[in-house]
């Protein structure tokens, strides 16, 4: 896209406007999916629960999600009187943009990419990791009790989990070669010579099934969103917000879980490439998988959510440090060993 604007812009120019085109065209269907994604999450949980859901705005309730945000758009932003108001402001907008900025680097397709870098997975771990300062900083800017004992239990909950998550993936990085998302996509085709997916290998199920649920802790989905337990802290940190401020909380959230949905799908289970190495399946757009594989996994945030319940506090940090964090350690091990036999001395 730079090529082409380059001949009437100079090429400075051109790179910004192709780039801007490239985010607004990441940005604005993610919108748009976050906006359904939140229908459906409510569809599913109803029907789960026996229940119909929304089905009054617009047909079968489609426009329901849009109407919520037409709400909280007109309300008034309060802010306490005793609360930051740089801080208090400033949270929700980091929250909401860190929730977008990982997705520079998803590959959609092959060389579908905004940014491919060589360290893509080192940087979604990154910037991902920011998303806690959003929430530690709601918590302490709104000065009040349950707002900041939520932040409190974030802080721990996110650090305690992204050790496993970083675990999990260098076994990932060590069986790839690469930190680049779409080499890691690419290092799974054809496995047993039919399949592709590093979910299919042995030493890396496991591993799959950690990075599934170390990703609810991650985005503080039931069992683990002990951040907004109502039960305990009224709403946890976002007790103290409401309008485009709530708003913006929410839609990083959902951001969020379709972001760990595109990783699961991406890491382990073939990103955009078919279920089978079977020449007629390459025909579907890589695009489409990657979008059947996020909804699949979303539809199972969705199903915990609606039968699973909460955790103790006590049983989630033991479930991070006692359980996942030494058996990802394990499987660095079992990975990095079983390479060293098979692979080093062979030739590439």
């Amino acid at each position: 896209m730079t090529s082409w604007f380059t001949g009437f812009l100079p090429y400075g120019f051109a790179w910004f406007v192709a780039t801007l085109i490239d985010i607004l065209v990441i940005a604005l269907p993610l919108m748009l999916a976050v906006a359904m994604i939140i229908y459906a999450d409510r569809k599913i949980w109803a029907a789960m629960a026996l229940r119909r859901g929304p089905n009054v705005v617009g047909p079968l309730g489609l426009l329901q999600s849009f109407a919520d945000g037409l709400k909280v758009f007109l309300q008034e932003t309060i802010i306490p009187s005793g609360a930051n108001k740089v801080l208090f402001l400033l949270a929700p907008i980091i929250t909401f943009t860190v929730a977008l900025i990982v997705w520079a680097v998803v590959p959609f397709q092959a060389g579908v990419t905004l940014a491919n870098i060589n360290v893509g997975l080192l940087y979604v771990l990154a910037a991902s990791s920011l998303g806690v300062y959003g929430i530690i900083l709601a918590g302490w800017a709104s000065n009040s009790k349950y707002p900041f004992y939520s932040a409190i239990r974030a802080a721990a909950q996110m650090v305690s989990y992204e050790v496993s998550i970083g675990f999990v993936l260098i076994s990932v990085v060590l069986w790839a070669g690469t930190f680049n998302l779409g080499g890691i996509v690419e290092g799974q085709k054809g496995l047993y010579g039919f399949i592709n997916g590093y979910g299919f290998n042995p030493l890396l199920f496991p591993m799959a099934v950690v990075f599934f649920i170390s990703s609810l802790a991650e985005t503080q989905r039931a069992p683990f969103d002990l951040t907004e337990a109502e039960s305990e802290l009224v709403a946890g940190y976002q007790t103290e917000y409401s309008s485009m401020a709530f708003a913006l909380y929410w839609l990083g959230e959902y951001a969020n879980v379709l972001l760990m949905c595109t990783l699961n799908a991406t890491l382990f289970w073939g990103g955009y490439l078919p279920p089978f190495d079977w020449a007629p399946l390459y025909m579907v757009p890589g695009i489409l998988w990657l979008f059947a594989k996020i909804l699949f996994f979303f539809f199972l945030f969705s199903w915990v959510k609606a039968t699973v319940p909460r955790y103790r506090y006590d049983q989630l940090m033991r479930l991070g440090w006692k359980i996942f964090l030494p058996l990802s350690l394990v499987f660095v091990f079992l990975v990095s060993g079983f390479l060293m036999l098979t692979r080093v001395g062979v030739p590439a």
